[in-house]
C-alpha cells in the first residue's frame, strides 16, 4: 500500500475510507468518553437524555474551539516524521488504517461489555504500535524509531490523572460533607421522573457543562489531529502546509544553514540521515529564493525536483518540516548539547511547527460533531455502569459532583499544558474515590474489570497496530 500511486482512485477511495474510519471512531468515542459527562445529570434525572447530550454537545464544541492543538500534535509527534509523510507524497494509507482500524475495535468491544474504557489509551496504544511497526519495516532499532521519551510523558500523564482523580474526588466529597448540610445532595436519586430538588439539580448541570467543555479541550484535540492526518492524504495541495503561514518558507538563509549545521553536530540517532537530508532541501530553498543563480549550482542535487506538482511539492515541504522538528528537537532533549544551542534550537523549531501543526475550522466542528453524535446514540450502557456498578449504592448528588468538579479542572489543565489525558480514566476514578470517601465502597468485581480493562488496552492496541500497520505496508 505504500506504494499507491498518490492520485490515483484506488488511494483516494482508501483515504476516504481513512476519513470515513476515524468519524466513526470519533463516534464510538463519545460512548465512552462523553457519556462521562452527562452520566450523573442523565442518572439523577437532573436533565432529560435528550437535553443533557444537547447542552454536552455544545459546551464539547466550545471547548473544541478554546482548547488550541497542542495535545492534537503531542500525539501526532509520537509517530516517525517518515510515516507522516511518506516518500513522494504517497498516502499513508497503512498507518491511517492501523491507528483507526485498531483502536475503533477495542472501544467497540470494551463498550459492548459496558465498561468504561479510554479512547485515549485506544489512540496512544495504535499509534505508538504503527511507530513500533515503522521501525521494523526500515530495519531500525526501536530507540531511534520511536520517540520514547514522548511516549513516556504522555504515558505519565495518562497514569497520575486517575491517581489525582481519586484522591482529589474523595477529599471534595469529605469537604462537601463537612459544608454543605442539605440532605438533598446525599440521597440517591428519587424514585420516578422526579428531578433532585432545587439548587442540587443545578450544581450537577454546571458540573456536567464543565465536564463537556475540558472533555472537548482535551479529547477534542486528539480527533482533530487524527481527522488531520486523512485531510492531508486527501487533499496535500490544500491542506499538507497551513495556508496562513506558508509564508514561512523558504525560510530566511541564515536560519537554514543554522539549523542545518545544529542537525549535522548533534543530532546522532538513527533518524539522523533523513533530517539531513531535509534540512539540506529546506535549505536549497531559501538560497534558490534568495540567490537563484548561485544555489542551482551549491545546492542543485538537495533543491526539489522540476515537474512537480504543487502537491506533491507541498507534500515534501511538509515531509521535511516535519524532519527537521523531530531532529531539533532529539538535540533539545540531549544533556550533553550547551545551552545556547538548545536555545537556538527551541527558537527555530518554534519558527517552523506553525507550518504544519494546525487545523481548519471545519475539522474542529466534525470532531465535535461525531463525538456529541456518538454520546446522544450510545450513552446508555455507560452511564447504567456509573451511576449503578461501580460503588455498592446507587450515585447520589454530591458523589457526582465531586467526581465531575475534579476531573473538568484536571482535563481543563492537562489541555491547556498540552498533556492528552483520559476523561474515562479520571471519571471513573474519581467517582469511586467519592465513593470510598461517602464510606459507601465499591464493587470489586466491576472495578476489577474496569482496570484489567485499562491495564490491556496498551498491549493490546499496540501488538495489533503494529502487526496491522507491517502487513498492510507489505
Amino acid at each position: 500500500m505504500l506504494h499507491f500511486t498518490p492520485d490515483s482512485p484506488l488511494s483516494i477511495a482508501m483515504l476516504a475510507l481513512c476519513g470515513v474510519l476515524v468519524c466513526v471512531f470519533e463516534f464510538v468515542n463519545g460512548f465512552h468518553d462523553t457519556a462521562n459527562a452527562v452520566a450523573t445529570v442523565i442518572y439523577t434525572r437532573s436533565l432529560r437524555p435528550a437535553v443533557a447530550v444537547v447542552l454536552s454537545g455544545i459546551m464539547n464544541f466550545l471547548g473544541v474551539l478554546a482548547g488550541g492543538l497542542s495535545v492534537a500534535y503531542a500525539l501526532v509527534e509520537l509517530l516517525p516524521p517518515d510515516a507522516l509523510s511518506p516518500p513522494d507524497g504517497a498516502p499513508a494509507v497503512p498507518m491511517l488504517l492501523a491507528m483507526f482500524g485498531t483502536a475503533l475495535t477495542w472501544n467497540l468491544f470494551t463498550w459492548r461489555a459496558g465498561i468504561p474504557n479510554s479512547s485515549s489509551h485506544c489512540v496512544i496504544g495504535a499509534i505508538v504500535g504503527v511507530a513500533i511497526g515503522d521501525s521494523f519495516l526500515h530495519g531500525r532499532h526501536l530507540g531511534d524509531g520511536v520517540d520514547w521519551q514522548q511516549v513516556t510523558k504522555v504515558l505519565e500523564a495518562l497514569a497520575f490523572s486517575p491517581v489525582l482523580g481519586l484522591v482529589g474526588a474523595g477529599l471534595l466529597y469529605q469537604v462537601l460533607r463537612a459544608v454543605v448540610k442539605d440532605p438533598a445532595l446525599y440521597q440517591p436519586p428519587p424514585e420516578g421522573d422526579a428531578p433532585p430538588s432545587g439548587w442540587v439539580r443545578w450544581l450537577l448541570v454546571g458540573t456536567c457543562s464543565a465536564v463537556s467543555f475540558s472533555h472537548g479541550s482535551n479529547d477534542g484535540q486528539k480527533s482533530i489531529g487524527l481527522i488531520m492526518l486523512t485531510v492531508v492524504g486527501l487533499w496535500p495541495a490544500l491542506y499538507a502546509l497551513n495556508p496562513h503561514e506558508a509564508h514561512r518558507l523558504p525560510l530566511a538563509p541564515a536560519h537554514a544553514v543554522q539549523m542545518q549545521q545544529i542537525l549535522e553536530q548533534y543530532d546522532h540517532d538513527g533518524l539522523r540521515a533523513d533530517a539531513l537530508a531535509a534540512a539540506a532541501r529546506l535549505r536549497a530553498q531559501s538560497e534558490t529564493a534568495e540567490n537563484p543563480v548561485a544555489s542551482q549550482t551549491a545546492q542543485g542535487a538537495a533543491a526539489p525536483q522540476a515537474g512537480q506538482t504543487d502537491a506533491a511539492l507541498a507534500v515534501v515541504q511538509r515531509g521535511d518540516v516535519f524532519q527537521v522538528v523531530a531532529g531539533l528537537k532529539k538535540v533539545m532533549h540531549q544533556a550533553a548539547v550547551p545551552a545556547p544551542v538548545k536555545a537556538t534550537a527551541k527558537a527555530l523549531q518554534a519558527e517552523l511547527k506553525p507550518v504544519v501543526e494546525f487545523a481548519p475550522w471545519w475539522v474542529r466542528l466534525l470532531s465535535a460533531a461525531c463525538l456529541s453524535l456518538g454520546t446522544m446514540i450510545g450513552y446508555q450502557r455507560i452511564v447504567r455502569t456509573l451511576g449503578e456498578k461501580i460503588g455498592r449504592t446507587h450515585l447520589t448528588p454530591a458523589q457526582g459532583a465531586s467526581a465531575e468538579l475534579v476531573g473538568a479542572g484536571l482535563i481543563l489543565t492537562a489541555g491547556y499544558t498540552g498533556l492528552p489525558v483520559s476523561t474515562t480514566h479520571i471519571v471513573t476514578a474519581g467517582i469511586a474515590g467519592s465513593m470510598m470517601g461517602s464510606g459507601s465502597g465499591v464493587q470489586r468485581g466491576m472495578v476489577g474489570r474496569i482496570v484489567l480493562a485499562w491495564l490491556a488496552t496498551l498491549p493490546v492496541t499496540i501488538i495489533l497496530a503494529a502487526v496491522l500497520f507491517y502487513v498492510l505496508s507489505l
